[in-house]
């Protein structure tokens, strides 16, 4: 997944407003992982049930939010903690 820099500087976590990064590979392999397995939830408690094609995370880590056809998805609701997927939060 390719955002333009440009772009990607004004974008920000529609709920915290913490600017947003592009999610690493290993990142985007482990969110993933959890959503083949099932039983990964977003925000609002709905089941993730297809992969991401790319994914934006807040500056912090803590929050992923979907790209589907290079469009990302930045609505609270459809945010997935990072704490779900990442050795972190195992």
């Amino acid at each position: 997944m390719m955002i333009d820099p440009k772009f990607l500087a004004m974008l920000v976590c529609p709920a915290s407003r913490q600017p947003l990064r592009e999610a690493s590979a290993a990142e985007l392999q482990a969110l993933n992982a959890a959503i083949g397995k099932g039983g990964l939830v977003n925000r609002s408690g709905a089941a993730v049930s297809g992969p991401c094609q790319g994914a934006l995370a807040t500056k912090d880590g803590a929050w992923f939010y979907p790209v589907q056809e290079g469009i990302p998805i930045l609505l609270s609701a459809e945010a997935i903690a990072a704490e779900t997927f990442t050795a972190r939060g195992r």
